[in-house]
């Protein structure tokens, strides 16, 4: 009996010991163990207008994540593990003329850390008059933004800057509206529709031998909800039709999917804009669309800012800040009246001739015409 009992209390204390190690014969950490930062450097400098990055060296002992509350400022790395590492932090350049911050939020465990990011004032928008809009509303902040300065216009198949942020609806099918002009990749053998020259996109619609070719050009990201402004100069003659609007990221069936035109001119209507929304129970095809125009004066001579606000109680359209349409939702849970739920993404065009741009006929005279964008950009709350 006293050898079993000398045995088992053996057993027991081998037993109690390897409970005390890990595979590898460590010490198992403590899971109350605090945690350890050594940042290098332990604070950033200020950012220049321009944008940069700076390297970040990061040494913990446990595993850590990071992440950013604004998206002009990123991170090369979202996390780590234990021991040393480093990633860089990258910051857009600034459009607007005014300093902005941004905050890293480092977290380990139950324990966080934040770094302050500045980042120095832009010159304002560029191109034009160089300043912002000032039409903006309060609570907004930049997200998306194409400002046109890059001249590299690509490799002749895609030549618009930033390809990744744009891609182009080809094709000459009228498109529902018996419209005359084939859409093509921007450039077309030797011939280009889209030129990018002195901080402004052009879209021209032209003669090539016995047909008239243009651009409808489409943004890769989408939004739900948000403030979507322009700068922008019309084209000149019967016949042009140009177009900045919005349409379903997941678009099955028009219009049941819903449409948003932000802006839309006809040249036989000079000096008047257009802002439209289209569903299932209000469309032009049946003669229920809702949608206003105004007065806009020297819209061919002259950039103005176009713009339309989407919010998930009305959508309401502008020019140069002035409020000329609204629409409200009814709030039924009725996709027939408000379909406008879902993520849409942005569209630039210029139509040739059609049931709306042709309705007082053509001027062949008119062509080339030009649709000038200053640039395009996306705030939202």
């Amino acid at each position: 009996m006293k050898n079993m009992n000398f045995f088992l209390i053996l057993t027991l204390l081998l037993l109690s010991n390897c409970g005390s190690k890990n595979g590898t014969g460590t010490d198992e950490p403590k899971p109350n163990t605090p945690v350890v930062w050594t940042f290098s450097p332990e604070t950033l400098a200020d950012f220049p207008a321009d944008g940069e990055s700076q390297k970040i060296t990061i040494t913990t002992n446990t595993a850590w994540k990071v992440t950013s509350d604004q998206n002009w400022c990123i991170t090369s790395a979202s996390g780590g593990f234990p021991a040393g590492s480093f990633f860089n932090v990258i910051v857009r350049k600034n459009p607007t003329d005014k300093v902005r911050t941004a905050t890293l939020t480092f977290t380990a465990k139950e324990t966080t850390k934040t770094f302050s990011v500045k980042q120095a004032a832009g010159t304002g928008q560029t191109g034009g008059t160089g300043e912002h809009s000032g039409f903006v509303p309060t609570g907004y902040n930049l997200v998306w933004w194409d400002e046109f300065n890059d001249t590299k216009l690509g490799n002749g198949k895609n030549p618009l800057p930033k390809e990744s942020i744009w891609w182009y609806e080809t094709g000459a099918s009228g498109w529902g509206n018996n419209e005359i002009q084939n859409y093509v990749p921007g450039f077309y053998g030797t011939d280009t529709s889209a030129v990018i020259s002195n901080g402004t996109l052009k879209i021209i619609a032209k003669k090539r031998a016995s047909e008239v070719i243009s651009i409808r050009m489409n943004s890769k990201d989408s939004w739900l909800y948000g403030y979507f402004e322009a700068r922008m100069k019309m084209p000149v003659g019967k016949g042009t039709w140009p177009a900045f609007w919005m349409m379903p990221k997941n678009f099955n069936k028009w219009p049941d999917d819903g449409e948003i035109d932000i802006m839309e001119f006809v040249g036989y209507e000079p000096n008047v804009v257009h802002s439209t929304v289209h569903t299932a129970a209000y469309n032009h095809s049946i003669g229920t669309q809702k949608g206003n125009k105004t007065s806009v004066s020297n819209a061919s001579t002259e950039f103005h800012v176009y713009s339309l606000e989407w919010t998930p109680t009305y959508i309401k359209g502008f020019a140069d800040g002035k409020e000329y349409f609204k629409f409200s939702n009814d709030n039924q849970n009725n996709k027939a009246t408000w379909p406008f739920n879902a993520p849409f993404y942005l569209k630039l065009n210029m139509a040739w001739g059609g049931n709306w741009g042709g309705a007082q006929g053509i001027d062949p005279a008119a062509l080339p015409a030009t649709y000038e964008i200053d640039y395009v950009r996306v705030y939202q709350k």
